[in-house]
């Protein structure tokens, strides 16, 4: 990621970050990426209960006339405010607070036991990483060690 996405990232996430909060929403995570179509700032949000096509317009059109006003993006890009969806990444620690109990999928950037890939129930967390239960293994992995966490629906 080049430190003009890390960037504007930041100033989108403190630019979000009290619209949500009066919204009774919260973010998960926002993206500025370059696509096919060009580039897209993507911005994810949630709630108790799972959000509503309304919430993610409410903070769409907050957030547009924010980022008109502000202008900290130099390039056009399209905005894109949505749901995380069922497969969430866990990103923060609470995100993972919220985690325990539940079916996770980690990839890691190194080989840990000779793998990468992980998908086990967090049954939770130590002060450097997380406890995972893989089948009748009990495995611990750090969190300088995760390279991507994702809730994983279980059908």
């Amino acid at each position: 990621m080049s430190l003009y996405t890390e960037k504007v990232i930041k100033i989108v996430e403190d630019l979000v970050t009290p619209i949500l909060e009066n919204e009774g929403l919260e973010l998960v995570e926002v993206e500025f990426q370059r696509e096919v179509r060009g580039w897209v700032l993507r911005v994810f949000i949630d709630k108790e209960g799972g959000v509503t096509l309304d919430d993610c317009t409410n903070v769409s059109q907050q957030l547009s006339a924010i980022l008109d006003v502000e202008d900290p993006i130099d390039t056009s890009y399209t905005l894109e405010v949505s749901s995380p969806g069922l497969t969430r990444p866990l990103k923060r620690t609470k995100d993972y607070e919220k985690a325990i109990g539940r079916l996770v999928k980690i990839k890691t950037f190194q080989k840990i036991e000779g793998r990468k890939r992980f998908k086990g129930v967090l049954l939770g967390l130590k002060e450097d990483g997380v406890r995972l239960k893989i089948d009748d293994q009990i495995l611990e992995i750090p969190f300088k060690d995760i390279a991507k966490a994702n809730l994983e629906y279980d059908f």
